[in-house]
């Protein structure tokens, strides 16, 4: 019972999930969580930034202004007092947007118990320092134990009941390979397990939060060009080749190619490449259409974790030499404002290569000197 059960088929049966938690953030994924921790022992401390809506959530047992139609357990009490959600918890899930997370857990600090540990939720990295998520956590709140929870999981279908699995990453510290079922990552995959949803260990927190970063920008790409009014064949190529962008960007930082191809890698990518109800892809489709996008979602200011996440996650690939050209077709759309039609078609008509990386291929493509008939209807 030793390193080899934390990779072995069985997973202790002594882990015991923690008996209250604090999910920070009230928003329709913090609600979801919540929701799905709440179905076992545990008694949950949901954080809203509102209080107004602390105080429905405790009255009516509802979040209707992000998952309306979804009883909550009463197992859940809403607060907006971020002392009080965190004073007897025993470990954290920040669900918070990206650009949110170093504030929060500042914030957090002088107010959480010293080694609770934290679960990240968000997805991304950070413009200014090119850090992980994790490692922003760990900056802002040393000594805490950090890990992050990424995967195939929409809101409204994980708090419907939905079966769901996602990918819970913790550095596994000596301690934890010998008796892992005490491991923060076993508590807390005791802790939101139901019948329902399911969570996989591991322990390369790089691999499984560039897999949550760069999807978002993937996503982005796939509804640019289902909006333009390609389909199938186009989505498919763009899910591969953006794959193996993720691989790379998350070899590059020392995380492991094949954790990208979990949950946290092609089964998110797959997801948010795969509906508008990903508000990264419903903004593709949207400017795909010719929309303006300070007139998408209907004109309403949206957060969209893919645009931002186009710049910085580019930023880090540039810094690290990693080639990622669907991401810097995105970011040149959105942020250099270059036309859609004509940055595609450009990323089209880039070099042949080969695939296997070990054969290391590259011949000039037979680019037309004119935008290619597809293009060019989408362009006019």
């Amino acid at each position: 019972m030793r390193a080899d059960r934390v990779s072995g088929a069985s997973f202790p049966r002594a882990a015991h999930p923690f008996e209250r938690i604090a999910v920070i953030g009230a928003g329709a994924y913090g609600t979801a969580l919540a929701s799905v921790a709440a179905q076992g022992t545990t008694a949950v401390s949901l954080w809203a930034r509102r209080p107004d809506l602390a105080e429905w959530i405790n009255e009516t047992s509802r979040n209707d202004r992000y998952l309306p139609d979804i009883p909550l357990s009463p197992e859940i009490t809403a607060t907006s007092d971020l002392g009080a959600a965190l004073g007897l918890a025993e470990a954290v899930l920040l669900v918070v947007p990206s650009a949110a997370v170093r504030d929060m857990a500042h914030a957090m600090r002088p107010l959480i118990r010293p080694g609770i540990p934290v679960t990240v939720c968000a997805k991304g990295i950070e413009a200014e320092t090119g850090l992980l998520m994790s490692q922003i956590v760990e900056d802002e709140l040393p000594g805490h134990a950090v890990g992050a929870l990424s995967g195939p999981t929409f809101a409204r279908e994980l708090a419907a009941g939905h079966p769901s699995a996602a990918t819970l990453a913790f550095t596994f510290d000596q301690a934890d390979r010998i008796d892992p079922e005490h491991s923060a990552a076993a508590r807390m995959a005791m802790t939101l397990a139901t019948p329902a949803f399911r969570t996989y260990l591991s322990d390369d927190l790089v691999g499984v939060e560039v897999g949550g970063a760069v999807k978002n920008v993937i996503a982005i790409a796939c509804g640019m060009m289902n909006g333009a009014g390609f389909a199938e064949n186009t989505r498919a190529a763009l899910i591969t080749r953006g794959l193996d962008e993720m691989k790379a960007l998350a070899e590059a930082l020392g995380g492991r190619r094949e954790t990208v191809t979990g949950l946290s890698g092609i089964g998110d990518l797959t997801l948010t490449c795969s509906s508008t109800t990903s508000r990264n892809m419903s903004l593709g489709v949207q400017l795909g259409r010719g929309l303006a996008r300070d007139a998408c979602f209907d004109g309403k200011p949206t957060v969209v974790e893919g645009e931002v996440n186009a710049k910085s996650v580019t930023d880090l690939a540039r810094k690290l030499g990693v080639p990622m050209p669907i991401c810097e077709t995105v970011r040149s759309i959105l942020h250099d404002g270059h036309p859609i039609a004509e940055t595609f078609a450009r990323f089209w008509s880039k070099p042949i290569e080969s695939e296997p990386r070990a054969m290391s291929l590259t011949f000039e493509h037979p680019t037309p000197s004119e935008l290619p008939l597809a293009f060019k209807e989408i362009a006019s």
